[in-house]
């Protein structure tokens, strides 16, 4: 049986800075896939932040995964955009997942909820939060779990030892 590491990402819908956050987000990336048995990474697809952290961990996906990985969309309910292109979906996602708490929580909270059952399940989490908003929220509630993280907004650049005991 393999040893799962998970992993999961949470950032701001608008970003700025986008090169340092991409190449921080490459090493660290790079370091997980080489450094551990099986990473399975987890996120959502509410803002820029998901969007170039799933860019990204395609992108290391196939320059470093010997088929130790798998990303996996967790989404909070199944949404219009969801249900208009799930093949497009299906096609980029190795895996997707409605979060059943989150599914049956009001519309309202749904996000929260399904924020706290990824980090809830993760091993380790990375954001990228510069201000109080839902990623700051979910990040002060991994801390909370004594869940280890990495908030890419406050590094520079990142060493590619980070991960490395």
């Amino acid at each position: 049986m393999l040893n799962t590491f998970t992993v999961c990402f949470f950032g701001h819908r608008e970003i700025e800075c986008t090169d340092m956050l991409e190449h921080n987000l490459d090493i660290l990336l790079h370091n997980l896939i080489i450094t551990k048995e099986y990473v399975e990474f987890l996120i959502g697809r509410n803002g820029e932040f998901d969007l170039l952290a799933s860019s990204a961990i395609k992108r290391a996906i196939r320059r470093y995964s010997c088929g130790n990985t798998s990303l996996t969309l967790i989404l909070p309910y199944i949404n219009a955009d969801y249900r208009d292109n799930e093949q497009s979906y299906l096609d980029y996602y190795d895996n997707i997942e409605i979060c059943e708490e989150s599914a049956e929580a009001h519309f309202k909270s749904a996000i929260q909820v399904r924020n706290r059952s990824m980090i809830d399940r993760s091993d380790l989490g990375i954001f990228y939060a510069t201000h109080k908003g839902g990623a700051f929220h979910a990040m002060q509630y991994a801390l909370k779990q004594n869940k280890p993280i990495i908030n890419l907004a406050d590094s520079v650049q990142i060493s590619p030892s980070v991960l490395n005991p």
